[in-house]
């Protein structure tokens, strides 16, 4: 950071200027430098994960002082991958883990000479019962 004048800052004053702020606004402490820490983390985030990117924008002549020192984890990031895995896996936006103990609303009757068990984990998967229910449409 530079002054009006384009002097570096004194690190003693942006201290004392973060503290202030930190008070006056009931924020967790932390020190200066864990922004840069923060900064990177967000801009990796925002720009969907453009690594040589934010190292550029952050100077860091490795990358991997970007990927192993200056990014961290996002709960929320977590969260949400969580989210499109169980989305794809089981093709449910749901993230309840009982979901799947859940008995369903609507049985069907299975014919004569089918294997009701196979029959069930072929439904369960919902591009093999897309699949199904496209085939049964041409046969009508």
């Amino acid at each position: 950071m530079a002054t009006t004048f384009g002097h570096p800052t004194d690190g003693a004053a942006i201290r004392n200027d973060l503290k202030k702020l930190i008070q006056e606004y009931d924020l967790p402490p932390v020190v200066f430098h864990s922004l840069r820490h923060t900064s990177v983390t967000y801009k990796l985030k925002l720009n969907g994960g453009d690594i040589k990117a934010v190292q550029g924008d952050s100077g860091h002549a490795q990358v991997n002082m970007v990927t192993d020192v200056y990014s961290h984890i996002l709960d929320d990031d977590r969260k949400k991958n969580a989210e499109l895995f169980e989305d794809a896996f089981y093709g449910k936006k749901e993230t309840d883990p009982q979901m799947h103990r859940k008995k369903p609303e609507n049985t069907l009757k299975v014919p004569d000479g089918v294997d009701a068990e196979l029959l069930a984990k072929v439904l369960s998967n919902p591009e093999m019962a897309a699949l199904l229910a496209s085939l049964a449409k041409t046969i009508n």
